[in-house]
């Protein structure tokens, strides 16, 4: 299998909520391919798609019921260290709750944490070993052994 992510799904309680969020307070453009009943955004290269918890927990026969944290956390990299804190802010005033303000981190980048209305994580960070090209992707180190 070739090692590709191509969309991540969050299930959402209210749809409408979670698009709001996402498009109108945060400004991601929703896809055309959207409808009434999901929504699609393009995050350079990684399809971000909204859809009703229920409906998705049905989709993949699991249980819709869950809280606190899930054991996933996405992350929006950043190209400067002092963007970490301009996100963070943006996203606090979009409506989410700030988890965790912008610190050094451990592995020497400075990152912070936030939630959406329905509690995914999201860690904004900054890391200096791994920058962004020009189109926003990360680079990583070639695998070990090349």
């Amino acid at each position: 299998m070739e090692p590709r992510l191509t969309l991540v799904t969050l299930g959402v309680a209210d749809l409408a909520r979670a698009r709001a969020f996402y498009c109108d307070r945060l400004g991601w453009p929703a896809s055309a391919a959207s409808t009434d009943g999901i929504v699609f955004i393009d995050c350079g290269g990684v399809v971000l798609g909204l859809y009703p918890r229920d409906e998705l927990a049905a989709d993949a026969r699991l249980a819709p019921e869950g809280q606190g944290f899930s054991g996933v956390a996405l992350a929006h990299n950043v190209r400067e260290r002092e963007d970490v804190d301009r996100v963070l802010a943006e996203a606090a005033a979009a409506g989410a709750r700030l988890l965790k303000p912008a610190e050094e981190a451990f592995w020497g980048g400075y990152s912070g944490y936030f939630a959406d209305p329905d509690g995914h994580a999201w860690e904004v960070a900054w890391n200096p070993f791994m920058p962004l090209d020009a189109d926003g992707r990360m680079t990583l180190p070639p695998p070990a052994g090349s």
